[in-house]
C-alpha cells in the first residue's frame, strides 16, 4: 500500500508538470466517458431497467390478431370492449386479468381548465400490477360495474395540482364538469399505460365502467387493451392457447355484420411489448457511442506511448539504478489510472448536464423516458468504464515502460533521431483504427441525413404553411345532444372566420402527418376482391366547414363538401383520395361511384357516393405509406353508421380546429383562444401549433436519430484528425535529425514536405481502406432508420471516403509545413 500511495504522489507530480498533456488526457476521456455515460442511463432506464411492478416476468398482455386484417407487420391490435369482459371471465391461465383504455378529460375547478391524460381501469387493473395506493385505496369492482365516479390520482399530480394535501382524500374533481370523488394516490415511480415519450403520462385513473353504447358500437372497435398476470408454472404460449376458447365466444356473438371476422389471441410479456419497438435505436446509439470511447482511448494510449518515449532515458536510469520492471509498470499504470479517474468523475459531470439539457429532446417513441436518470447503477457504470479505460489505454504503454533497453536509451542520449522507433507501427496502427472507425460512423451519419432530406423532399399532399391547428373536446355533461354541438361548432366557425385575415376555417377528426393510427373497413361498389384478400381498410376521418381548403389540400376531380350535405335529407356524400380511386376503380372516373362502411356483410349500411377526389394525402406518417382515406361530413356520420349508430350516439363533439390565415400561425392562437373562451369559457384547448410543427412532431424521431449519430460521427472524426496529427506531428519531430541532413544535402523543402504527408496519406489510405470494408458491413444496422436510401448507397460511401482522406492530409499539413520550415544549422547544433 506504502508503494502505491508513493507512485500515485510521484503520478501527481509528474503529471502537474506537464498541464497541457494532463489536460488534454483528461478532457479525451471526459468526452468519451461522459457521452457513454449518459447514452449508457438511457440503456439502462430504457432496457435494462425492471419495470416497476412486482414479479414482472409473470406480467403479460393479451390482445387480438385480425385474420385478413392487415395493420402493417400482423400487428396485434387491443381487444374490444365485450372483449374485455369475455376475456376475463373466461379465461383460467391467469391469477389475475385486467383491462384498460387511454383516456383524456377536461379538468376544470383548479384555476384555469385544461385537458389531461388519464387511464381507465377495470378495478382488477390495480391487483393484477401489484401496486397499492400511497394513500387511500383503490375503486372496487362493484364500484367499477355500477359507474361509481372515483379517481385514483397519480403521485405527479396531486404534488403539481393539489401540493400533497393529505386531507385529499374525499375531495371533489370535475372531469368534463361532472364531479369524481378522489379515494386514493398512487405511489410516486407507479406508472401505467408506459405510453413512450414524456407528454403522455396519465394525471389520474377512472373507472372502466362500460356504457351500453361502447358495447354495442364497440363490438367492432378494438381500442382497449388487457394486462393479465400469468399463474405459476404457465407460459405465455399456454396462456395464449387458453384464451383461444374465449375468443370463439367472442366471435360467436358478434353482430352480423362483424360475422366474417376472425381473431386470434396473442398473449406476449409486457416488458417486451413495452420495450421493443425502442431497442434498436438504443443498442444502435450506444455502439456509436461506444466507437467514440474507442477513440478516446485509442487517443489516450497514443498520448501515452509518446510520454514513454521523452520519458525513455528517465525510466533507463531508473532501472539502472536498481528500479525492477514490475515497479516501473505500476508506476506507469498508477498515472493512466489517476487520469482515467479524473476522466471518468468529469465525465459523469458532463453526462449530468447532458441528461439535464437533452432529456427534453427525447423523441416521444422512446418509453419509460421517466426511468432514465444517473443513479447509482450508473454512477458504479461510469467509474468501472473509467478503471477498464485506464487499464486499457494504460497498460501497452506501461509494458513498453518496463520493457526500456537501458544500454539502447543511454547510448542515445539526448538524440531523437531514432527514438520511438519500436513504437511507430503501434502508434500508426491505433491511427488506422481511428480512422476506420471513424468513417463507419461518418457513413451512417451520411445515410441518415440523405434519408432525412429524402423524408423531409416528400409530398405531403397539404400545405402546411401560414396553418394553426388546436384541439379541443366538448364535454358530454354539458354538451349532450347532436343540436348542442352543431350550434357550438357553427359559432365557433363563424366566429373564426370573421377574423382579420383567416381564410378558411375546418374540422376534422384526425390531422395529416400525425402518426395517429387508426383505420376502419369499407365495401366499395363492383369491386371484386382477388381470392384470400382481406378486408378492405382505409382512414375515415370526419370533416365539417372548409376543411380541404384550410388544409391545403386541392380538389382534383368533383366539388368540395358544401352546406347542403348537411341537411337533414341530404345525399350520403364522401370525398376519396387518388390511391382509393386507383385501386377500387382503375382508370374510371371515381365521382357517382358507391360505397359503404363496414365489410362486405354489412349489407344493412347505407351507400355514400363520391363526389370528389383529392391527391394522397400522407395521413399517419410521412416517412410511411400512403393510405386510402375517405372523407365523411361531420353532419352525415350518424346517417353512415346505419344500425349501428345507436340513440345517443353524437358527432363532431371532439377534434381538432384547422385555420388557414395570411398572418404566421403563432399571431393567430391568441385570437382562436378568445373566440373559444367566448363561447365556453371553461373549454382547454390542447397542441394549439402551427401546422408545420405537427409534421415537425411527427419527423422528431428520425431528426433525434440523425442528430445524435451525426453529432457522434463528427466527435469521431475530430478525435482521430488529433489522433493522426498528433502522431504526424510527434513523428516530423523525431525525425528533426533527419530532415535537418536531408536540407542541408540540398533537399528542397517542398520534397521535405511531400514526404511527411505522403506518410500521412499512406495512413489514411489504409484507414479509408479498412473503413470502407467495415461500412459495408456495419451500416446493414441502420437499416431499419433509413428512408428510401440503399444502406450500400456508393454515393454517401464514397463521400465519406474522400471527407476522410482529405481531412487526414489537411491535419497533417500544420506538422509538414512545420518539418519543411526546420533551419538545418540550428536543427544539428541542437542535437
Amino acid at each position: 500500500m506504502e508503494s502505491l500511495l508513493q507512485d500515485a504522489r510521484y503520478a501527481l507530480r509528474q503529471l502537474s508538470r506537464l498541464p497541457g498533456f494532463t489536460l488534454t488526457a483528461i478532457l479525451t476521456l471526459a468526452f468519451g466517458i461522459g457521452a457513454t455515460t449518459a447514452i449508457f442511463s438511457i440503456v439502462e432506464g430504457v432496457l435494462l431497467r425492471p419495470l416497476p411492478f412486482p414479479a414482472q416476468a409473470s406480467l403479460v398482455t393479451l390482445g387480438d390478431k385480425l385474420e385478413g386484417v392487415n395493420y402493417g407487420d400482423g400487428e396485434v391490435l387491443g381487444v374490444t370492449a365485450p372483449g374485455v369482459q369475455t376475456y376475463m371471465r373466461d379465461t383460467q391461465a391467469f391469477s389475475s386479468l385486467g383491462g384498460f383504455q387511454t383516456s383524456s378529460y377536461e379538468l376544470s375547478g383548479l384555476g384555469e381548465p385544461s385537458q389531461i391524460n388519464a387511464a381507465r381501469f377495470t378495478a382488477s387493473m390495480f391487483s393484477v400490477l401489484g401496486v397499492s395506493p400511497l394513500i387511500g385505496r383503490v375503486f372496487t369492482q362493484r364500484e367499477d360495474e355500477s359507474s361509481q365516479q372515483l379517481v385514483v390520482l397519480s403521485y405527479q399530480s396531486w404534488q403539481s395540482r393539489y401540493h400533497g394535501d393529505p386531507r385529499i382524500l374525499g375531495q371533489k374533481v370535475l372531469l368534463d364538469r361532472k364531479p369524481y370523488e378522489i379515494v386514493g394516490v398512487m405511489p410516486r415511480d407507479f406508472e401505467f399505460p408506459l405510453t413512450p415519450g414524456q407528454l403522455n403520462r396519465s394525471e389520474l385513473w377512472a373507472p372502466m365502467s362500460f356504457t351500453q353504447a361502447e358495447l354495442v358500437q364497440g363490438s367492432g372497435a378494438w381500442a382497449y387493451y388487457l394486462v393479465g398476470r400469468l399463474k405459476p408454472g404457465l407460459t405465455p404460449t399456454q396462456a395464449q392457447q387458453d384464451a383461444a376458447g374465449a375468443a370463439q365466444e367472442i366471435m360467436r356473438n358478434f353482430p352480423p355484420a362483424l360475422s366474417a371476422r376472425r381473431i386470434h389471441p396473442v398473449v406476449e410479456q409486457l416488458d417486451e411489448v413495452t420495450i421493443g419497438q425502442a431497442r434498436p435505436l438504443v443498442r444502435t446509439l450506444f455502439l456509436a457511442v461506444t466507437v467514440v470511447l474507442f477513440i478516446a482511448c485509442a487517443n489516450l494510449a497514443g498520448l501515452l506511448l509518446v510520454r514513454v518515449i521523452r520519458r525513455r532515458r528517465e525510466i533507463s536510469v531508473r532501472i539502472a539504478l536498481g528500479a525492477s520492471a514490475a515497479a516501473v509498470l505500476r508506476q506507469s499504470l498508477v498515472e493512466t489510472l489517476i487520469l482515467s479517474v479524473s476522466g471518468g468523475l468529469l465525465g459523469l459531470a458532463l453526462a449530468w448536464v447532458a441528461l439535464r439539457i437533452g432529456l427534453s429532446f427525447l423523441p416521444e417513441t422512446l418509453p419509460r423516458v421517466s426511468s432514465i436518470a444517473l443513479d447509482w447503477q450508473v454512477v458504479a457504470f461510469a467509474l468501472s468504464l473509467a478503471v477498464l479505460t485506464g487499464l486499457f489505454c494504460g497498460l501497452i504503454p506501461a509494458i513498453s515502460a518496463a520493457r526500456t533497453g537501458v544500454n539502447e536509451a543511454l547510448k542515445e542520449g539526448g538524440r531523437t533521431g531514432s527514438a520511438g522507433g519500436g513504437h511507430a507501427r503501434l502508434r500508426s496502427s491505433l491511427v488506422v483504427a481511428e480512422l476506420a472507425v471513424a468513417l463507419v460512423l461518418l457513413t451512417a451519419s451520411g445515410l441518415l441525413l440523405r434519408s432525412f432530406q429524402k423524408m423531409r423532399a416528400v409530398d405531403l399532399g397539404f400545405r402546411a404553411d401560414h396553418t394553426l391547428t388546436a384541439s379541443y373536446s366538448l364535454p358530454r355533461q354539458q354538451y349532450s345532444t347532436q343540436p348542442a354541438i352543431d350550434a357550438f361548432n357553427r359559432s365557433l366557425r363563424s366566429q373564426l372566420e370573421q377574423l382579420p385575415g383567416v381564410q378558411a376555417v375546418g374540422f376534422t377528426t384526425m390531422l395529416p402527418a400525425a402518426d395517429v393510427e387508426f383505420r376502419g373497413t369499407f365495401t366499395p361498389d363492383g369491386f371484386i376482391p382477388p381470392k384470400g384478400a382481406g378486408l378492405n381498410l382505409a382512414w375515415i376521418p370526419q370533416v365539417m366547414g372548409s376543411y380541404f381548403q384550410a388544409q391545403g389540400i386541392p380538389i382534383i376531380r368533383g366539388r368540395d363538401f358544401n352546406a347542403s350535405d348537411d341537411l337533414p335529407d341530404a345525399q350520403l356524400v364522401t370525398i376519396v383520395n387518388r390511391k382509393l380511386a386507383e385501386h377500387y376503380w382503375p382508370g374510371q372516373d371515381p365521382i357517382g361511384k358507391r360505397l359503404h362502411r363496414g365489410p362486405a356483410r354489412a349489407t344493412t349500411l347505407p351507400w355514400l357516393t363520391v363526389v370528389g377526389e383529392i391527391g394522397d394525402v400522407k395521413q399517419e406518417t410521412v416517412d410511411g405509406a400512403t393510405a386510402e382515406q375517405f372523407y365523411i361530413p361531420s353532419s352525415q356520420v350518424k346517417a353512415g353508421a346505419g344500425s349501428f349508430a345507436t340513440a345517443t350516439f353524437i358527432a363532431g363533439n371532439r377534434g381538432v380546429i384547422v385555420v388557414r390565415g395570411q398572418m404566421q400561425p403563432e399571431q393567430m392562437a391568441g385570437s382562436l383562444r378568445a373566440v373559444v373562451h367566448s363561447l365556453d369559457p371553461q373549454l382547454p384547448l390542447t397542441d394549439v401549433e402551427s401546422m408545420d410543427h405537427v409534421v415537425g412532431e411527427g419527423q422528431a424521431s428520425r431528426r433525434f436519430n440523425t442528430a445524435l449519430i451525426s453529432a457522434f460521427a463528427a466527435a469521431a472524426v475530430l478525435l482521430a484528425l488529433l489522433g493522426i496529427y498528433s502522431v504526424i506531428a510527434f513523428s516530423a519531430a523525431l525525425r528533426t535529425h533527419e530532415m535537418a541532413i536531408r536540407l542541408a544535402l540540398g533537399a528542397q523543402r517542398n520534397n521535405v514536405m511531400r514526404l511527411i504527408l505522403f506518410s500521412a496519406a499512406r495512413l489514411g489510405l489504409a484507414g479509408c481502406l479498412i473503413g470502407g470494408v467495415a461500412a459495408i458491413f456495419a451500416t446493414r444496422l441502420v437499416r431499419s432508420m433509413l428512408f428510401q436510401v440503399d444502406p450500400l448507397d456508393p454515393t454517401v460511401i464514397a463521400f465519406a471516403i474522400v471527407a476522410v482522406f482529405l481531412l487526414t492530409l489537411a491535419a497533417s499539413l500544420a506538422p509538414a509545413r512545420h518539418a519543411a520550415a526546420i533551419e538545418p544549422v540550428e536543427a544539428l547544433r541542437t542535437e
